[in-house]
């Protein structure tokens, strides 16, 4: 089947719960706040951490990880360019009906390209995007190396290795930048709260 018949037998279903009605049941907005870095740069790390905080608040949330995304709905692609565009195409859409269900949603992924990430914040509704720059230095993830792949990557065993072999491309204008060689887990948690409750995500804590 083409494109075109594809596109000739899809309409869109409305529904007639809305994301505003969510979030009114829920107390908080949705948004997708989407962690970028070098791997060992501590994405993972500090997404759940903060999803713990958020969880002991009552706010209602889910963590997609990079490499857990690759167990199951991305489990068919490889690591061409064309297919991590795909890894995050795909990622973006369901973080998409998770905002319309009326989550936050914390998605860790190396996404070395801005191009990769400014598509996906195009398929997102408008505003439900925060860019979180972990921007922990590649001689601090070597040094941490946790899955042993920058060791493999500078032996030629990995090719198109983000960092090494293969660029990664900082973001310009991140919503919140982090170093976790500078900051703590607790502060980096913190200042992602703080951010949060600035946009008006989550309401500010009770004094």
């Amino acid at each position: 089947m083409t494109e075109s018949n594809k596109a000739s037998h899809i309409q869109w279903q409305p529904y007639q719960i809305d994301a505003a009605a969510r979030a009114r049941l829920k107390g908080h907005q949705s948004t997708v706040l989407w962690f970028t870095g070098l791997s060992g740069s501590g994405k993972s790390t500090v997404a759940n951490a903060l999803e713990q905080a958020l969880l002991a608040r009552g706010v209602h949330t889910y963590l997609l990880d990079g490499d857990n995304v690759r167990h199951g709905l991305c489990a068919d692609l490889g690591f061409s360019a064309a297919d991590r565009s795909e890894n995050l195409r795909r990622v973006a859409a369901v973080a998409d009906l998770m905002v319309d269900a009326g989550l936050v949603v914390l998605s860790a992924f190396i996404s070395p390209l801005r191009e990769q990430r400014e598509r996906v914040k195009q398929m997102l509704p408008p505003g439900k995007f925060l860019e979180i720059y972990i921007a922990t230095p590649l001689e601090e993830c070597e040094k941490r190396d946790v899955k042993g792949l920058y060791k493999k990557a500078r032996a030629g065993e990995i090719q198109q290795f983000t960092g090494i072999s293969d660029p990664y491309e900082a973001p310009l204008a991140a919503d919140l930048v982090l170093n976790t060689a500078e900051f703590s887990l607790e502060q980096s948690v913190q200042l992602l709260l703080d951010l949060l409750v600035a946009r008006a995500i989550i309401p500010a804590p009770a004094k």
